[in-house]
């Protein structure tokens, strides 16, 4: 599967169901291993639910991309400017709040390809830095944001069920 046949789709609402059905898969693979299975069915239900993911897709200063191989969804990423970034609403700066690949498409470097299409992004923008926040216990995707040269920068709490656990936020400085 050559990387070159990638296309990125901006999403709408049309595709809110496929949203869904993705976001909770990809989540569910990634975080299933250090969460219990009610945090876990808990956080599904409310973080990607409809509603909330149709004003997610409406916000103007946000974007959903699909990562497509053919007409098949392999991942998505979803960015944010402004007042719509999670967290540090800087007009300087843009946001990579979710970025995941299909677990049957790991390891065969679509990650890298999408962030590397963040990046870009982000570069055209001409904000001075592109932020993100991943859980403290994800080695794994740690890192990766470390060789692709983010840095720890901050975090914060993220709340799974009752349970409050700790986001590294790093970022990636193009302009000092």
């Amino acid at each position: 599967m050559p990387l070159s046949k990638i296309k990125l789709v901006k999403l709408t609402l049309a595709d809110l169901t496929e949203l869904k059905k993705v976001s909770q898969k990809t989540y569910s693979d990634a975080f299933s291993w250090g969460n219990s299975k009610e945090n876990m069915r808990s956080y599904l239900n409310s973080a990607f639910d409809e509603e909330k993911l149709s004003s997610e897709i409406s916000e103007k200063l946000s974007s959903f991309y699909f990562a497509k191989i053919e007409d098949e969804t392999v991942g998505y990423f979803k960015v944010n400017f402004g007042m719509a970034q999670t967290d540090l609403k800087d007009d300087d700066a843009m946001e990579l709040e979710r970025i995941y690949v299909l677990e049957k498409f790991q390891g065969k470097r679509i990650g890298k390809k999408l962030l590397t299409h963040v990046i870009k992004t982000a570069k055209q923008k001409g904000v001075k830095y592109l932020w993100l926040g991943v859980w403290e216990k994800n080695e794994k995707a740690i890192e990766f944001y470390k060789r692709q040269g983010f840095k720890i920068f901050n975090s914060h709490s993220f709340k799974m069920g009752p349970e409050f656990q700790t986001d590294l936020l790093m970022k990636l400085t193009f302009i000092e």
